[in-house]
Protein backbone atom coordinates (compact mmCIF):
# COMPACT_ATOMS: atom_id res chain seq x y z
CA UNK A 1 0.00 0.00 0.00
CA UNK A 2 1.33 3.60 -1.00
CA UNK A 3 0.64 6.49 1.42
CA UNK A 4 1.40 9.27 -0.57
CA UNK A 5 1.02 9.98 -3.85
CA UNK A 6 1.33 12.84 -6.39
CA UNK A 7 -0.41 13.02 -9.64
CA UNK A 8 0.81 15.45 -12.23
CA UNK A 9 -1.01 15.69 -15.63
CA UNK A 10 -0.63 17.06 -18.97
CA UNK A 11 2.45 18.93 -18.47
CA UNK A 12 2.83 19.82 -22.37
CA UNK A 13 6.68 20.32 -22.15
CA UNK A 14 6.50 23.47 -20.21
CA UNK A 15 9.74 23.00 -17.89
CA UNK A 16 9.47 25.85 -15.63
CA UNK A 17 6.22 24.85 -14.38
CA UNK A 18 7.12 20.76 -13.88
CA UNK A 19 9.92 22.34 -12.06
CA UNK A 20 8.04 24.23 -9.64
CA UNK A 21 5.58 21.39 -8.90
CA UNK A 22 9.19 18.91 -8.34
CA UNK A 23 10.41 21.63 -5.99
CA UNK A 24 7.27 21.36 -3.89
CA UNK A 25 7.81 19.65 -0.68
CA UNK A 26 5.14 17.09 -0.67
CA UNK A 27 6.34 16.23 -4.26
CA UNK A 28 9.59 15.37 -3.38
CA UNK A 29 7.96 13.59 -0.16
CA UNK A 30 5.74 11.16 -2.18
CA UNK A 31 6.16 7.64 -2.31
CA UNK A 32 5.34 7.70 -6.08
CA UNK A 33 4.94 10.71 -8.97
CA UNK A 34 2.16 9.66 -11.42
CA UNK A 35 2.41 10.90 -14.53
CA UNK A 36 -0.98 10.64 -16.37
CA UNK A 37 -0.36 11.55 -19.88
CA UNK A 38 0.46 14.51 -22.45
CA UNK A 39 3.78 14.86 -21.07
CA UNK A 40 6.10 16.22 -23.91
CA UNK A 41 3.63 17.92 -26.43
CA UNK A 42 4.75 21.85 -25.94
CA UNK A 43 8.04 24.23 -26.31
CA UNK A 44 10.45 21.87 -24.37
CA UNK A 45 9.44 18.10 -24.86
CA UNK A 46 12.98 16.64 -24.64
CA UNK A 47 13.85 19.29 -21.42
CA UNK A 48 10.79 18.00 -19.60
CA UNK A 49 11.82 14.10 -20.40
CA UNK A 50 15.20 14.11 -19.31
CA UNK A 51 14.06 15.58 -15.97
CA UNK A 52 11.26 13.57 -15.22
CA UNK A 53 13.73 10.40 -16.88
CA UNK A 54 16.07 11.19 -14.45
CA UNK A 55 14.14 10.71 -11.18
CA UNK A 56 14.41 7.28 -11.50
CA UNK A 57 11.90 4.76 -10.64
CA UNK A 58 9.65 6.42 -8.31
CA UNK A 59 7.67 8.00 -11.55
CA UNK A 60 5.30 5.80 -12.62
CA UNK A 61 4.43 6.69 -16.24
CA UNK A 62 0.76 6.59 -18.16
CA UNK A 63 1.00 7.75 -21.98
CA UNK A 64 -1.95 10.39 -23.00
CA UNK A 65 -2.99 11.13 -26.76
CA UNK A 66 -0.75 13.86 -27.14
CA UNK A 67 2.12 11.48 -26.74
CA UNK A 68 1.07 8.83 -29.07
CA UNK A 69 0.45 11.75 -31.20
CA UNK A 70 3.95 12.67 -31.43
CA UNK A 71 5.14 8.70 -31.65
CA UNK A 72 3.06 8.52 -34.42
CA UNK A 73 3.87 11.55 -36.45
CA UNK A 74 7.67 10.72 -36.08
CA UNK A 75 7.12 7.04 -37.00
CA UNK A 76 5.36 8.02 -40.02
CA UNK A 77 1.53 6.68 -39.03
CA UNK A 78 -0.09 9.76 -39.33
CA UNK A 79 0.43 12.54 -41.17
CA UNK A 80 -0.19 15.78 -39.47
CA UNK A 81 -1.62 15.92 -35.60
CA UNK A 82 -4.25 19.06 -34.77
CA UNK A 83 -2.44 20.71 -32.32
CA UNK A 84 -0.23 23.37 -34.03
CA UNK A 85 2.96 22.76 -31.16
CA UNK A 86 2.94 19.13 -31.98
CA UNK A 87 4.81 17.80 -35.35
CA UNK A 88 7.21 20.72 -33.81
CA UNK A 89 7.52 19.16 -30.48
CA UNK A 90 7.86 15.60 -31.91
CA UNK A 91 10.60 16.75 -34.39
CA UNK A 92 12.88 17.87 -31.05
CA UNK A 93 13.02 14.15 -29.57
CA UNK A 94 15.37 11.49 -29.56
CA UNK A 95 14.80 7.87 -30.43
CA UNK A 96 14.77 7.32 -26.62
CA UNK A 97 12.41 9.39 -26.26
CA UNK A 98 9.85 8.21 -28.74
CA UNK A 99 10.90 4.30 -27.63
CA UNK A 100 9.70 5.50 -23.40
CA UNK A 101 6.88 7.26 -25.16
CA UNK A 102 5.47 4.49 -27.14
CA UNK A 103 5.96 1.83 -24.61
CA UNK A 104 3.98 4.07 -22.37
CA UNK A 105 1.00 2.15 -20.86
CA UNK A 106 -2.72 3.80 -20.56
CA UNK A 107 -3.88 2.63 -17.66
CA UNK A 108 -2.69 1.60 -14.58
CA UNK A 109 -4.14 0.80 -10.79
CA UNK A 110 -1.75 1.75 -7.62
CA UNK A 111 -3.15 0.69 -4.09
CA UNK A 112 -3.26 3.83 -2.15
CA UNK A 113 -3.80 4.25 1.69
CA UNK A 114 -7.39 5.25 2.64
CA UNK A 115 -8.73 5.40 -1.60
CA UNK A 116 -8.10 1.13 -2.34
CA UNK A 117 -6.69 0.07 -5.92
CA UNK A 118 -6.74 3.39 -7.75
CA UNK A 119 -6.76 3.61 -10.92
CA UNK A 120 -5.25 6.27 -13.29
CA UNK A 121 -5.23 7.01 -16.88
CA UNK A 122 -5.53 9.97 -19.17
CA UNK A 123 -8.83 10.80 -19.96
CA UNK A 124 -11.00 7.88 -19.47
CA UNK A 125 -10.37 3.80 -18.52
CA UNK A 126 -11.05 3.33 -22.22
CA UNK A 127 -9.84 5.62 -24.21
CA UNK A 128 -7.11 8.07 -24.16
CA UNK A 129 -9.42 10.90 -26.10
CA UNK A 130 -12.97 10.55 -24.36
CA UNK A 131 -13.70 13.88 -23.11
CA UNK A 132 -15.36 13.50 -19.34
CA UNK A 133 -16.61 16.71 -17.22
CA UNK A 134 -17.27 17.80 -14.48
CA UNK A 135 -20.67 18.22 -15.01
CA UNK A 136 -20.52 15.16 -17.74
CA UNK A 137 -24.25 13.70 -16.96
CA UNK A 138 -24.05 10.00 -14.86
CA UNK A 139 -25.06 7.85 -18.04
CA UNK A 140 -21.72 9.51 -19.61
CA UNK A 141 -19.40 7.89 -16.07
CA UNK A 142 -21.40 4.77 -16.83
CA UNK A 143 -20.45 4.81 -20.54
CA UNK A 144 -16.94 4.86 -20.00
CA UNK A 145 -16.83 2.62 -16.56
CA UNK A 146 -18.40 0.01 -18.88
CA UNK A 147 -16.02 -2.84 -17.65
CA UNK A 148 -14.18 -0.73 -14.78
CA UNK A 149 -13.50 -4.36 -11.61
CA UNK A 150 -15.45 -3.23 -9.43
CA UNK A 151 -12.94 -2.99 -6.64
CA UNK A 152 -11.98 -0.06 -8.38
CA UNK A 153 -13.18 2.85 -6.44
CA UNK A 154 -11.47 6.11 -7.40
CA UNK A 155 -10.48 6.56 -11.51
CA UNK A 156 -7.60 9.72 -11.59
CA UNK A 157 -7.90 11.27 -15.13
CA UNK A 158 -6.45 14.48 -16.86
CA UNK A 159 -6.91 15.53 -20.51
CA UNK A 160 -9.48 18.53 -19.99
CA UNK A 161 -6.75 20.72 -17.95
CA UNK A 162 -9.47 21.57 -16.00
CA UNK A 163 -9.17 20.16 -12.00
CA UNK A 164 -12.02 18.42 -10.14
CA UNK A 165 -13.54 15.84 -7.92
CA UNK A 166 -16.66 14.19 -7.97
CA UNK A 167 -18.40 10.99 -6.99
CA UNK A 168 -20.40 8.78 -10.38
CA UNK A 169 -22.25 6.14 -9.58
CA UNK A 170 -19.96 5.81 -6.10
CA UNK A 171 -16.68 6.25 -7.66
CA UNK A 172 -14.65 9.29 -6.68
CA UNK A 173 -13.41 10.94 -9.70
CA UNK A 174 -10.09 13.21 -9.63
CA UNK A 175 -8.79 15.05 -12.59
CA UNK A 176 -5.36 17.15 -11.18
CA UNK A 177 -5.80 19.97 -13.92
CA UNK A 178 -2.75 20.91 -15.51
CA UNK A 179 0.88 21.51 -14.96
CA UNK A 180 1.77 23.41 -18.04
CA UNK A 181 -1.81 24.47 -20.10
CA UNK A 182 -4.20 25.42 -17.40
CA UNK A 183 -7.38 26.12 -18.19
CA UNK A 184 -9.75 28.75 -16.13
CA UNK A 185 -6.69 29.15 -13.14
CA UNK A 186 -2.76 30.18 -13.68
CA UNK A 187 -0.66 28.05 -11.71
CA UNK A 188 0.59 24.53 -12.02
CA UNK A 189 -2.00 22.28 -10.88
CA UNK A 190 -1.44 18.58 -9.50
CA UNK A 191 -2.68 16.09 -6.73
CA UNK A 192 -1.92 14.87 -3.99
CA UNK A 193 -3.60 11.75 -2.62
CA UNK A 194 -3.60 9.35 0.40
CA UNK A 195 -5.48 8.71 2.70
CA UNK A 196 -7.93 11.70 0.90
CA UNK A 197 -7.26 13.34 -2.36
CA UNK A 198 -6.27 17.03 -2.23
CA UNK A 199 -5.97 19.19 -5.40
CA UNK A 200 -3.38 21.69 -5.35
CA UNK A 201 -2.10 24.27 -7.36
CA UNK A 202 1.56 25.77 -7.45
CA UNK A 203 2.12 29.26 -8.11
CA UNK A 204 5.20 30.78 -9.76
CA UNK A 205 6.27 33.67 -11.51
CA UNK A 206 4.67 33.08 -15.10
CA UNK A 207 6.61 36.09 -16.35
CA UNK A 208 9.56 34.67 -15.97
CA UNK A 209 8.48 31.62 -17.28
CA UNK A 210 6.83 32.88 -20.04
CA UNK A 211 10.90 34.55 -20.98
CA UNK A 212 12.58 31.42 -20.02
CA UNK A 213 9.76 29.52 -22.59
CA UNK A 214 11.32 32.23 -25.36
CA UNK A 215 14.87 32.17 -24.38
CA UNK A 216 15.32 28.44 -24.45
CA UNK A 217 12.81 27.13 -26.87
CA UNK A 218 13.54 27.33 -30.38
CA UNK A 219 9.33 26.85 -31.22
CA UNK A 220 8.64 29.42 -33.49
CA UNK A 221 5.64 30.55 -31.97
CA UNK A 222 6.41 30.12 -28.06
CA UNK A 223 6.34 33.71 -27.10
CA UNK A 224 2.40 33.64 -28.05
CA UNK A 225 2.37 29.76 -26.66
CA UNK A 226 3.79 30.40 -23.56
CA UNK A 227 1.96 33.85 -22.69
CA UNK A 228 -1.67 32.30 -23.96
CA UNK A 229 -1.05 29.20 -21.48
CA UNK A 230 0.84 30.18 -18.58
CA UNK A 231 -1.88 32.86 -17.94
CA UNK A 232 -4.58 30.82 -18.63
CA UNK A 233 -5.99 32.94 -20.92
CA UNK A 234 -8.62 30.44 -21.79
CA UNK A 235 -11.97 30.66 -19.18
CA UNK A 236 -12.57 27.33 -17.75
CA UNK A 237 -16.29 28.75 -18.85
CA UNK A 238 -14.85 28.99 -22.30
CA UNK A 239 -13.51 25.68 -22.60
CA UNK A 240 -16.85 23.68 -20.96
CA UNK A 241 -18.59 25.15 -23.65
CA UNK A 242 -16.30 23.88 -26.28
CA UNK A 243 -15.76 20.42 -25.05
CA UNK A 244 -19.19 20.08 -23.70
CA UNK A 245 -20.58 18.91 -27.22
CA UNK A 246 -17.86 16.00 -27.13
CA UNK A 247 -19.15 14.17 -24.02
CA UNK A 248 -22.10 13.44 -25.71
CA UNK A 249 -24.40 15.41 -23.96
CA UNK A 250 -27.80 16.47 -26.15
CA UNK A 251 -27.77 12.70 -27.60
Amino acid sequence: MIDRVAVLSDIHGVLPALEAVLAEPEVSAADRIVLTGDIAAGPQPAEVLDLLTGLGDRVVWIGGNADRELVEYRRGQRGEIPDPIAPWAAGQLREDHLDLLAGLPPVLTLPVRGLGEVLFCHATPRDDEEVVLVDSRLDRWREVFTGLDDGVRTVVCGHTHMPFVRLAHGRLVVNPGSVGMPYGRAGAHWALLGPGVELRVTEFDAAAAVARVVRDSAYPGAAEWADYFLYARATDAEVLELFGPRDGRGR
